[in-house]
């Protein structure tokens, strides 16, 4: 018996990092592993939060061993304020990737929904519906931070099995 295929789906933040954990056990098939959040306090400095940011991540790495990363890239932000923080976090989350070996796929949350749900401007609740029914879960993933992190873990596995609606032209794995 070969060994599943697991990814490590990441929702970067400097607040709440959201992540989450499936095996590829066949071609048509997702297993779910976990989800959780990586939350740091708003009253630590960046540096302290980034820190913890990448302890939990590479503590992460080192307890479920994925084969592969996926992290929602920064295509378009609503808000300035939050994306320089969001993109440091990004950093240590990619650099723990990089550091362990792992090899890394970025995808927009466009392509994340449109790989996911068909439609690239699908709403949150439609996406996390269709999560819990790949999954075969009665109830969808909480907090959403974790869902939209298995969201894109999901993204990344279709992408490699080729579904066509999950081809995005920016993904490096």
């Amino acid at each position: 018996m070969t060994k599943d295929f697991r990814i490590l789906g990441i929702d970067p933040g400097t607040a709440t990092t959201g992540y989450g954990i499936i095996d590829l056990p066949s071609q048509n098939t997702y297993r779910y592993v976990g989800s959780g959040i990586i939350q740091t306090s708003k009253l630590l400095s960046s540096a302290a939060r980034l820190k913890i940011i990448r302890e939990d991540i590479v503590s992460l790495i080192e307890l479920y061993s994925p084969d592969a990363m996926a992290i929602e890239s920064i295509f378009f932000f609503k808000n300035a304020k939050t994306l320089v923080p969001v993109a440091q976090a990004r950093g240590v989350v990619l650099e723990a990737a990089e550091s362990a070996g792992i090899g890394i796929a970025e995808y927009t949350p466009m392509q994340v929904k449109m790989s996911v749900s068909g439609y690239g401007k699908a709403e949150k609740k439609e996406i996390q519906f269709v999560v819990a029914r790949l999954l075969n879960h009665a109830q969808i993933i909480k907090p959403d931070d974790a869902c939209d992190a298995v969201a894109i873990a999901i993204c990344h596995a279709r992408n490699m099995l080729g579904f066509e609606a999950a081809r995005p032209k920016q993904a490096q794995a």
